[in-house]
């Protein structure tokens, strides 16, 4: 029980780490929660700092997923059905840290970077094809939004696909940390349906913002 407690709150703790806030606040001294959708991940990252930040974000928000199931995977290693269910656990708490993290008031991102990292230490051909999924989507759409949504949702499916051998734990972990990712896209999906969705690439000019009214800001 002591195990599981140090690990499940290490893990929150490191899916916690804002770092697209702090790496907006430190190096424009501006708040990103205030730009574009309010989003502290990659994406509204590279309206409020530009496109070098984003990429920060996107690879420190992906490693603290990693690195908290990376370490309890040492702690607890995989068994025959695959990994152990303290490690999916660890990966559930990194994503919930993320999504709802103690230092901003437990408003936080939509967890798909930090779920990407926590794939990657599970499940990495599942990780790798869900990162094709998002690729296609927004190749052919480029509504980072549809993207994301869509590669959250195939996650549970992939896993069936190629993961033979696989604990009944491991896909409710999986379906988990997907409909978690999906349920925070809410505003997204309200704009996709109404095509008001910003698409990636296009200027303000001649799209519509992927902005809601300044008491209404989302934190995607």
């Amino acid at each position: 029980m002591t195990l599981w407690i140090i690990t499940l709150t290490t893990a929150y703790l490191l899916g916690s780490i804002p770092f697209g806030y702090l790496l907006v606040r430190f190096v424009r001294q501006e708040d990103v929660r205030e730009t574009g959708s309010g989003n502290i991940g990659a994406t509204n990252v590279v309206r409020a700092g530009g496109a070098t930040l984003g990429v920060f974000t996107l690879i420190l928000d992906a490693m603290k997923g990693f690195i908290a199931v990376f370490i309890t995977m040492q702690l607890a290693p995989n068994t025959a059905n695959g990994p152990s269910t303290l490690a999916i656990a660890a990966a559930v708490a990194a994503v919930v840290g993320h999504v709802f993290p103690v230092w901003l008031r437990f408003k936080g991102g939509k967890g798909i970077a930090t779920a990407l990292g926590v794939f990657i230490a599970l499940v990495p051909m599942v990780a790798l094809a869900s990162v094709a999924v998002f690729a296609l989507i927004v190749a052919t759409t480029r509504l980072v939004s549809l993207g994301s949504i869509l590669a959250a949702v195939s996650i549970p499916f992939l896993a069936i696909l190629l993961v033979p051998h696989r604990s009944t734990a491991l896909l409710e972990g999986l379906s988990f940390i997907s409909l978690l990712s999906i349920v925070k896209h809410h505003a997204n999906i309200v704009r996709l349906l109404k095509g008001t969705e910003s698409r990636f690439g296009r200027s303000k000019n001649n799209d519509t913002p992927d902005t809601d009214s300044p008491d209404k800001k989302v934190n995607a």
